[in-house]
């Protein structure tokens, strides 16, 4: 038997290792597959698998690389991933080292723009409720966006030619690249700090959607929404759509059609104002000439034309009142009257005092009581009897019962 040379677990893993490595072939290539058991590092490595219906890889993504992403890596999407094979010398795992990692079927920056749009959505900051109005006549007006550039130069022009009573200040920013999006988002908050506009325009003019993603990034999408000033966004063209303006308060197409929603057309304001005049002009005439048809009917009435003919009428007409007032007074006090003979007549027939003018007498006892049978009084009793004329006080001898 001839001698073998004999190697470690860890020096075979470690040829495997330079094998691998010295492929040239597989990175050049892209690996199609989907993402699965996705899990992301504290330290910014990201670790998953990736598979197909018939195999699956490991797969490590290192945090220099996993920056580079615009979109956000999850379960159940299918990537292109390129990258290198290795193996990891303590476990003896072959794994796929990717450097480069895209969305399969749709652009990254695509995927990017929906991921973000629906993480902000579910947290409402799309929510009109949170939309604040714009001032109607804004006095200062802050424009934040690249200091040079065509776009700036329409914004301004178009603010002064609308509205020059207002003052403008450009806060410059940068609007693409990196740091694009940290610098637009510390414009917005000094702008709020210091109280240097009670509206904002931010944005940019046109570009590929690369050029405007700083306008999707997190920091600008924060900035516009915590903002107490209200914020039109003006980013690229009209078919173009950023995150930026689905939170700002207004969106509007491009960055000159920001400066036509922030202020009012002065040209427009005084046609406005010059049309009311002639309205209110005309309603005054209007008005004047029925006020003047009106005195001139009064002018024409009898009590205008012959004041003191109006006055004799007047008193003749009193006098006619009073005529008549004095007869019907006169009918209804000698109703009353008759009224009152009648009354009178009915109460002296039935009057006591007529009774006693017949012959007839009243007895009461000593409290006042009127007596009406003789079992109310005893005898030695005294009683007083009250006649037409006079009284008598008697004293009770005997009493006889019955109608004797």
């Amino acid at each position: 038997m001839t001698e073998r040379r004999i190697i470690s677990v860890a020096q075979l893993n470690s040829y495997v290792k330079g094998l691998l490595e010295q492929e040239r072939l597989i990175p050049g290539m892209l690996i199609r597959g989907e993402i699965s058991n996705y899990r992301p590092h504290p330290s910014g490595h990201m670790y998953f698998t990736l598979k197909d219906g018939e195999a699956a890889v490991s797969a490590v993504m290192f945090r220099s690389d996993a920056a580079k992403l615009r979109f956000r890596p999850e379960n159940g999407l299918q990537v292109l991933a390129a990258g290198r094979i290795s193996v990891f010398v303590k476990s003896g795992q072959y794994q796929l080292y990717v450097t480069e990692l895209h969305a399969d079927g749709v652009g990254d920056l695509f995927l990017a723009f929906e991921q973000q749009k629906e993480r902000f959505a579910r947290e409402g900051l799309f929510d009109p409720a949170h939309k604040k109005p714009l001032p109607a006549f804004p006095r200062r007006i802050g424009v934040v966006t690249a200091p040079s550039g065509a776009a700036v130069q329409d914004v301004l022009r178009i603010l002064r030619a609308r509205w020059p009573l207002c003052e403008v200040r450009v806060l410059p920013v940068l609007v693409q690249g990196p740091g694009a999006a940290e610098d637009i988002a510390s414009a917005i908050r000094l702008a709020n700090e210091t109280g240097c506009a009670d509206l904002l325009i931010v944005g940019r003019g046109g570009g590929s959607a690369e050029d405007l993603w700083a306008f999707n990034e997190e920091p600008v999408v924060r900035a516009i929404f915590g903002s107490r000033i209200p914020v039109i966004s003006g980013v690229g063209h009209e078919p173009d759509i950023t995150i930026a303006d689905l939170v700002a308060d207004v969106r509007a197409a491009t960055p000159s059609n920001a400066a036509e929603l922030a202020v009012p057309d002065r040209a427009e304001l005084l046609r406005r104002v010059e049309t009311a005049k002639s309205s209110a002009a005309g309603l005054f005439s209007r008005r004047l000439a029925r006020e003047r048809e009106r005195l001139a009917a009064h002018m024409r009435t009898r009590v205008m034309e012959s004041p003191l003919g109006f006055i004799h009428e007047r008193r003749q007409y009193t006098d006619h009142l009073a005529r008549r007032l004095g007869d019907l007074t006169a009918v209804a006090v000698s109703g009353r009257r008759e009224r009152f003979a009648r009354a009178a007549a009915t109460l002296q027939a039935v009057s006591p005092l007529a009774v006693l003018g017949r012959g007839y007498s009243l007895a009461s006892r000593a409290d006042g009581r009127a007596l009406r049978d003789a079992a109310e009084v005893s005898p030695g009793e005294k009683l007083t009897l009250r006649l037409q004329k006079g009284s008598l006080l008697c004293s009770v001898d005997e009493i006889k019962e019955g109608n004797e």
